[in-house]
């Protein structure tokens, strides 16, 4: 559709806008038709009036829900972050915000969205790192009544076209000063190319550039954020309210259509699941793009209590140590690899972080021997935590015994998290036995947008969201992540797992981390190998075979599961979405070994 053609619902910042409080249905006849959107496959009334009635869905959106966080404690210490509006010496400064002042600059950030022609109901591209303008334009887009469209630095011109392209976005929020390429030359490539296909550029709106402050009398007016109906329900918190991306196992990610009030149901419980206080500071030291970082709990969970948030620039042992001291943080969240560095780091240096209470770890199962080795060096509680874009989170609970903590991956937030366990057939396994995960609940979707052939296989027909893992039931409600679907290698008819040949080589003391993968192979089908990444300053030898081949038989492995290829790389590459996803690393380093 021509964005010029697309429904917009209530007007910027003025009497004309009703409270998004009251029903939409009030407002109607100024629709002109629903947004593309409204196509987006959303949950059944039936299940809907069930998560009211439990409470889960509440009559907030999330612009709403910032403006509240902003005005429970004003003067609370809200964020501390790098800016790449201000400088010195040519070089981004730190700054400080109160929620206060976040809310002034968030509505400046606002009104610059709306005066490059932003309306409400549109689709904007937010492409920024870990720095004060991410969560200033992202609370902007919200209130100026658009939505928000989830990318990362890392995205270039394919990934950009097709997300602009599938959302018709009117807008490309970036920094010219993000290292790593010409943000600007980039946005220009992307329009030429969105013109070759017919089809309008979005606006480029560079955060480099210092916001123009509201004025005090600006900022005492009455503010109502617009209300968009793009749905067929009624109810403005059960609209789309952004499109997050996938994971992307293949290809460019799928755009994941979440509603105001099911992704604050995540949010809400996630925080009180984590035990977040208004006295929390959390660092923010993955991409603050992802959905574990957005609301697991995340960014929104620590506004959700007026928690003080810390940006770091990079995720680093270095630059994390230094803010996790200066700035006395209780609570951050990596990835196993990460997790894996940090512990590695502090071992070499000898760091001590007494302020730090709980370490999350999130974003591909995480070893119980690593889960074990950062509790007793860095002297953290971890917490595990399993989860999709698409919706199911489980997390370990701070009373958990440690065997849970260390083995599994936790359980969902919320007991009307529906949970099958499966075999091919989608016919239930035995309790305790291996199969794949599928799930339904009220903040899991229900379909992706604009991908019918993608919704056709990756949902069941009553409505359960097919995620390719593949777990086990502990104690009758934990889940243990056994990997995904696809990760077994066939050797000869033998079914090997990776997990189990991964967490034995990540028991190595001079192993960082560890992808075990199969090789095609005419003779047995599929052949072990293993790529793995040393500690810094560790050597695995002349022969990486013969050292792993000698460490898995002193482990007593079967031989047929002992890797008959061994690969040493400096480091792992990463997704499109710019994390370590298993599955995705498999097919790229198979594809690169078998070049």
């Amino acid at each position: 559709l021509a964005r010029g053609d697309r429904a917009r619902f209530g007007a910027y910042f003025n009497g004309e806008v009703a409270s998004t409080k009251e029903n939409v249905s009030q407002m109607t006849e100024q629709t002109l038709e629903r947004s593309d959107l409204g196509v987006t496959p959303l949950i059944p009334e039936e299940f809907a009036a069930r998560y009211r009635q439990a409470g889960y869905w509440i009559d907030q959106t999330i612009p709403e829900f910032l403006l509240d966080a902003c005005r429970a404690k004003p003067h609370f210490p809200a964020l501390v972050a790098l800016s790449h509006a201000h400088l010195q010496d040519g070089k981004p400064q730190q700054v400080r915000y109160s929620y206060a002042e976040l809310e002034a600059a968030g509505r400046a950030a606002a009104a610059r969205i709306a005066a490059a022609g932003v309306q409400p109901g549109d689709r904007v591209l937010l492409q920024l790192g870990n720095t004060a303008e991410y969560l200033i334009y992202l609370m902007g887009i919200f209130w100026a009544g658009a939505l928000p469209v989830f990318c990362l630095p890392q995205h270039r011109t394919s990934e950009l076209t097709h997300f602009a392209a599938r959302a018709d976005a009117a807008a490309h929020v970036y920094s010219s000063r993000t290292p790593g390429t010409d943000f600007t030359a980039l946005h220009q490539d992307v329009s030429k190319q969105l013109q070759a296909e017919g089809l309008n550029p979005p606006v480029g709106i560079d955060t480099a550039e210092p916001l123009v402050p509201l004025s005090d009398e600006q900022l005492a007016e009455p503010f109502v954020p617009a209300v968009i109906q793009n749905t067929d329900s009624p109810r403005a918190s059960e609209q789309v309210a952004f499109l997050q991306l996938s994971g992307g196992t293949t290809g460019v990610s799928k755009l994941i259509p979440r509603t105001h009030a099911a992704y604050l149901y995540s949010v809400r419980g996630s925080a009180d699941i984590c035990n977040l206080t208004c006295n929390t500071t959390m660092l923010v030291a993955l991409p603050a793009a992802h959905n574990f970082t957005m609301s697991s709990p995340g960014i929104l969970g620590a506004m959700c209590v007026q928690a003080k948030m810390v940006f770091a620039a990079d995720p680093s042992p270095q630059t994390a140590f230094a803010l996790i001291e200066s700035e006395g943080v209780t609570f951050t969240a990596l990835v196993p690899p990460l997790a894996q560095a940090w512990v590695a780091s502090a071992e070499k240096r000898g760091v001590q972080l007494p302020s730090l209470s709980v370490l999350q770890v999130g974003g591909a199962k995480l070893a119980a021997t690593v889960a074990g080795k950062i509790e007793s060096v860095l002297g953290v509680q971890v917490q595990q935590v399993f989860g999709m874009a698409e919706g199911l989170v489980n997390y370990t609970r701070a009373g958990d015994s440690p065997r849970i903590r260390l083995h599994t991956q936790g359980r969902p937030i919320s007991d009307d998290d529906e949970i099958l366990i499966v075999d091919d057939n989608d016919q239930p396994v035995a309790p305790g036995e291996v199969g794949h995960l599928l799930t339904r609940g009220p903040y899991t979707i229900r379909g992706y947008y604009r991908e019918e052939n993608a919704n056709t296989y990756s949902f069941t027909d009553e409505g359960y969201y097919r995620t390719g893992d593949l777990v086990r039931l502990v104690d009758g409600k934990y889940l243990e992540v056994v990997g995904r679907a696809k990760d077994q290698i066939n050797r000869n008819g033998e079914k090997i797992a990776v997990d189990e040949i991964e967490e034995l080589a990540l028991a190595h003391p001079d192993v960082l981390d560890a992808v075990a993968l199969g090789l095609p192979d005419e003779a047995v089908g599929e052949r072990v190998c293993l790529v793995l990444v040393p500690q810094e300053g560790a050597s695995l030898g002349q022969n990486p075979r013969r050292t792993m081949h000698e460490y898995f038989t002193q482990k007593k492995l079967a031989a047929f599961k002992i890797p008959e290829r061994v690969e040493v790389l400096k480091e792992l590459p990463t997704t499109n979405v710019g994390k370590i996803s298993r599955r995705e690393l498999r097919a790229r380093l198979v594809e690169m070994l078998t070049e």
